[in-house]
């Protein structure tokens, strides 16, 4: 069986809020727990935080720390969750540049200001970032050490996940051997390669990696050739911290979105699963993946009953929720491991089974057609039985996936002529 990729792990830790106004802090854990799904620990003094920490080491993910609180007026409270290694974003309503010193020398994830109606929706937004931001994996490339290494921790105070290189040929290997970095920040000047060459040679990996380029060097033509070259953005040395932080965030928040667009553009519009076109393309993919690893690969073809009767007699918004629960039992009884679920036509639906073997697919189409077949439809005002129909093979070494989906599909043929609510199986070859 292909072993399933490890699935980021639920964080089961809590957001620690410490706040002495009792509005702020309601309405902060509201807000919070609305938009993470992560519960609240809640507490308005030094002795109640040191209490809570001490009690539960490591129970914490991230903390909002109220900067100044009536036993903790000069931010002994940040001093507290940052010396117990507790990630931290500063929530104050007393700023100034010293204050600004104090905060940013302590390794803080960001500070937000009390000073206006969106203070609320901007710390969400930053407690939020800085939780997404451990599933993204960042090159820093720099011939210096201690350069690199002052900028990889700048990156992991803002809980993102840091990679190193020296040089731009070690950046490659890096790219190559880890395929989930998603932005590369380089230096300009490196001894193998200089910044411009390793831009370009990111490009040519279309992988959608985001580049942003640094630089020390004077010439203010060294940014324009970043950006020629395929970076995304450029940041001079000696930069601010807080704008080259601004500038990352940016750059993944960018990332994100794309992220978005192609996964919408992947997706059904009703059901959720993925459409016909995706199917298709990541199909041959996990086919070809199965093969090298010498495993089994099955295919499915699901068919609704009496669909089109169902359409004609109680309307298309019936049709849909019958698709939509059907979509809802393939994703409860088959999305697992590298299994691929879509809606390929009208009623018309596909799962691929890579390490599954003919007799396993079979066994996992026969468990959704019991689970559909046990769920009625339920309306305003009347239950609808509902009954779908199966065909399934297993696709041969020597067979391409669209000569297997046409055996299924002849399969599910069967099993429609055979009376329909039932599974058909069919070897390829």
């Amino acid at each position: 069986m292909i072993q399933p990729r490890p699935e980021p792990a639920a964080d089961a830790r809590r957001i620690l809020v410490i706040e002495d106004s009792r509005t702020f802090s309601m309405a902060l854990r509201q807000l919070l727990e609305a938009e993470t799904g992560l519960h609240v620990t809640t507490c308005d003094s030094l002795r109640e935080l040191s209490a809570l920490i001490v009690a539960a080491p490591g129970a914490y993910a991230i903390a909002v720390v109220d900067l100044n609180l009536p036993d903790a007026p000069r931010g002994e409270a940040l001093d507290w969750t940052v010396t117990h290694g507790i990630p931290s974003v500063v929530f104050t309503a007393t700023f100034d540049l010293a204050t600004r010193g104090r905060i940013m020398e302590r390794e803080v994830i960001d500070y937000v200001l009390k000073d206006n109606e969106f203070a609320l929706p901007n710390l969400v937004a930053t407690v939020k970032r800085a939780l997404d931001n451990r599933h993204t994996r960042i090159l820093v490339v720099d011939d210096t050490r201690t350069t690199r290494k002052v900028l990889a921790r700048m990156l992991l105070i803002q809980q993102y996940s840091v990679v190193e290189a020296s040089s731009g040929q070690e950046a490659l290997h890096l790219l190559e051997a880890n395929p989930d970095i998603q932005l590369v920040v380089s230096d300009y000047y490196m001894p193998d390669m200089d910044g411009f060459d390793l831009a370009r040679r990111i490009r040519r990996l279309n992988r959608g990696i985001r580049v942003i380029g640094i630089s020390s060097s004077t010439d203010r033509q060294t940014s324009a050739g970043f950006l020629k070259a395929g970076a995304h953005d450029f940041v001079a040395r000696p930069f601010v911290l807080e704008e080259l932080q601004c500038r990352i965030a940016s750059n993944v928040e960018t990332l994100t979105q794309l992220k978005q667009l192609k996964d919408l553009a992947a997706r059904d519009y009703l059901t959720g699963l993925y459409n016909r076109r995706h199917f298709f393309e990541r199909g041959h993919y996990l086919v070809n993946e199965a093969r090298g690893l010498g495993v089994p690969v099955s295919v499915a073809i699901l068919d609704i009953d009496n669909f089109k009767d169902l359409n004609d007699r109680y309307g298309h918004d019936v049709g849909d929720k019958a698709l939509a629960a059907v979509a809802h039992n393939l994703n409860q009884s088959a999305s697992r491991g590298f299994n691929l679920i879509a809606r390929v036509g009208g009623e018309e639906f596909a799962i691929l089974l890579p390490g599954s073997d003919l007799a396993q697919a079979a066994g996992l189409c026969e468990v959704i057609r019991e689970t559909i077949a046990r769920e009625p439809l339920k309306l305003d005002d009347q239950t609808l039985s509902l009954t779908v129909s199966l065909g399934v093979t297993e696709i041969a070494r020597e067979d391409d996936f669209a000569t297997c989906l046409g055996l299924a599909d002849g399969a599910l043929y069967a099993a429609k002529q055979g009376g329909r609510n039932r599974v058909c199986m069919t070897a390829a070859g």
